[in-house]
């Protein structure tokens, strides 16, 4: 009776665990839904809303990741994409020098100066940001009515603090998630962010079905292109290659151990989501800054850049699948080292059959990963931009962009496996306290 009783006891407290997990990233999220609507101080809001509906392309993008914050130019404004700057570049600095990679093999104390590295780097692009934002506004009047109501030097001073006090809370707050929640803290936030605006959106979709705008086969093929595109990205971030790798035999006292056979799992977009961020992050700069500063200037060769960096522009489209499918390899080359995980396995006694161990191993993993990565960049870029297609051809009013979709569906898988993680965990740890009781 007081085994079962302690039993029941102990499994109410790991769910109770898990719950509270839950509990604190809803209402992280709740935080970052209510920051995003404190403004700062000396911003028209309409002139502002006006202005990022009047630029359109990229700003709207990235106003969509902010989850409207930039049109509203709260606090959040910046949202994470300093944070995701900054610790993309201490990834690819620390895959070239020699002592930021003797850091990656120090283990905790080592992530813990990288880490420190990113956070001075996310403060630093933030003011940087902030800064470039706030000089740009002070020229810019939309409607009638200038966006910055006293520009000097006390508005830039006040945006500068404002907005990269808001993005360090978003980076603190992304990382309690991560912490003591469920799932990555910045892929959350991120993913609130998008989806915020999607009640309006499929409320918009509606209205303008019932009103006739809108006819019934385009609105059927908008729901088929989201399904569609869902369940694409949900197989081939679910899709490995596997190889097989063969454990010698082994003996261990008067037991002999026979061959075994194993499987060297690789993902096909080993890369996630970082190349398209990291791709529409450099292309949003020069359109932006083309943007602000070609107001009032004789600089044709600016807005000719804007136009072409426009989102649906042939040369957009070709620019950033090309920006994609280089970071898609950078990337992976910097996740994946093949020479490292040749050596686990030749350590460990385990070799891939009709491969030499070592150095052979590694350019045959090298090779298998290569044509996996150029696999998986053909489908980010097939994903990313067959919405932008609708969008543009066939003035299809979808909410989603390829990159708002793909980083939805991942964050969402990402999640849902971390949650079925500490089940299975909280199983197993049940088993293994039940065997330990049968022992004693």
């Amino acid at each position: 009776m007081a085994a079962a009783k302690g039993k029941a006891l102990g499994s109410t407290g790991k769910l109770t665990e898990l719950r509270q997990r839950i509990f604190f990233v809803i209402g992280a999220l709740v935080v970052y839904r209510l920051g995003s609507f404190i403004p700062v101080p000396g911003v028209n809001p309409d002139a502002m809303t006006n202005l990022i509906g009047q630029s359109g392309g990229l700003l709207d993008m990235f106003n969509m990741f902010s989850g409207g914050s930039l049109g509203r130019f709260s606090v959040f404004a910046l949202g994470v994409i300093p944070y995701i700057s900054a610790s993309i570049v201490v990834q690819m600095m620390g895959s070239v020098l020699p002592s930021l990679q003797a850091l990656k093999k120090e283990g905790q104390a080592g992530q813990r100066t990288l880490t420190m590295y990113t956070r001075f780097g996310t403060v630093g692009l933030s003011a940087f940001q902030a800064f470039g934002i706030s000089m740009a506004l002070m020229k810019q009047s939309s409607g009638g009515m200038p966006v910055v109501y006293m520009p000097g030097y006390g508005f830039v001073l006040s945006a500068v603090v404002g907005l990269t006090a808001g993005s360090m809370f978003l980076m603190w707050l992304g990382e309690q998630m991560t912490e003591r929640g469920i799932g990555n803290g910045i892929s959350l936030l991120i993913f609130a962010g998008i989806v915020a605006g999607l009640p309006g959106a499929v409320t918009h979709t509606l209205g303008m079905a019932n009103n006739g705008e809108l006819s019934v086969l385009k609105l059927l093929m908008v729901v088929g292109l989201v399904l569609a595109v869902t369940a694409f990205c949900v197989f081939m971030e679910r899709a490995q290659r596997r190889i097989t790798v063969n454990y010698a035999r082994r003996s261990g006292g008067q037991k002999a151990y026979m061959n075994q056979t194993s499987h060297l799992p690789l993902k096909i977009n080993m890369s996630g989501v970082i190349p398209p961020i990291f791709a529409s992050s450099l292309l949003m700069f020069p359109a932006t800054a083309a943007t602000w500063f070609s107001a009032g200037s004789q600089s044709h060769w600016l807005q000719n850049l804007t136009q072409m960096l426009s989102p649906g522009e042939p040369t957009y489209d070709i620019v950033y699948s090309l920006l994609v499918i280089i970071f898609a390899f950078f990337y992976t080359a910097i996740v994946f080292n093949s020479q490292e995980t040749a050596d686990n396995l030749k350590r460990s006694g385990a070799l891939i059959p009709g491969i030499r161990p070592g150095r052979s191993t590694a350019e045959y993993i090298d090779a298998v990963m290569t044509r996996l990565t150029g696999v998986g960049a053909v489908y980010l870029v097939l994903v990313c931009l067959v919405p932008t297609f609708m969008q543009s051809y066939w003035h299809v009013p979808f909410y989603f962009g390829g990159t708002s979709l793909l980083i939805v569906v991942v964050v969402v898988m990402d999640f849902t496996a971390q949650i079925q993680a500490h089940l299975v965990s909280h199983q197993y740890e049940g088993l293994l306290k039940k065997a330990n009781l049968r022992r004693s």
